[in-house]
């Protein structure tokens, strides 16, 4: 397999990861391309910070799908206010709660219950009874257990 095949495997992982499209990760990797730091590790941190990923992550839902579904029925509040855009980034001290009316939701309990054998990532911190989490840092690569080669998308996009 070609090092260009092997590359756009990897990009094409990442985005089925993520449940993202082509333009919007195109427009991610150059927003990572711009910040300081090392690309790979951007990407990899903005792709965390998504409104459904975290959602996903603090164990509100079972798969990022899932995550994406909630989102866009309205079900979240980020820092008091009704937001249903799963792309939303998001920055530390978010605050991110279960709309009242959502609370009885059974998928929604059961994947909180399912969270605490997941675990919850470090930059991340949950209240589970008061269905709440909060965004208390940035994610390093450290922090994403996922198997990405984020340097073969890098690679990919530098040609």
């Amino acid at each position: 397999m070609s090092a260009y095949g092997t590359q756009l495997r990897e990009k094409q992982k990442v985005r089925r990861i993520y449940c993202i499209l082509e333009k919007q990760f195109r427009s991610y990797f150059k927003l990572a391309d711009r910040m300081k730091g090392v690309t790979g590790e951007n990407l990899l941190s903005l792709l965390e910070r998504r409104f459904d990923n975290v959602a996903y992550r603090l164990g509100f839902a079972t798969s990022r799908s899932e995550s994406r579904q909630l989102v866009r029925h309205g079900h979240f509040n980020i820092n008091g206010r009704k937001v249903d855009i799963p792309s939303i980034q998001l920055k530390v001290g978010d605050v991110i709660e279960l709309r009242e009316k959502s609370r009885k939701v059974v998928a929604i309990n059961d994947a909180l219950e399912a969270v605490v054998r997941r675990g919850i990532p470090q930059w991340l911190e949950l209240d589970r009874d008061s269905f709440k989490g909060t965004l208390k840092g940035v994610p390093t690569r450290e922090d994403i257990t996922t198997p990405i080669q984020e340097q073969l998308i890098v690679e990919l996009y530098s040609k």
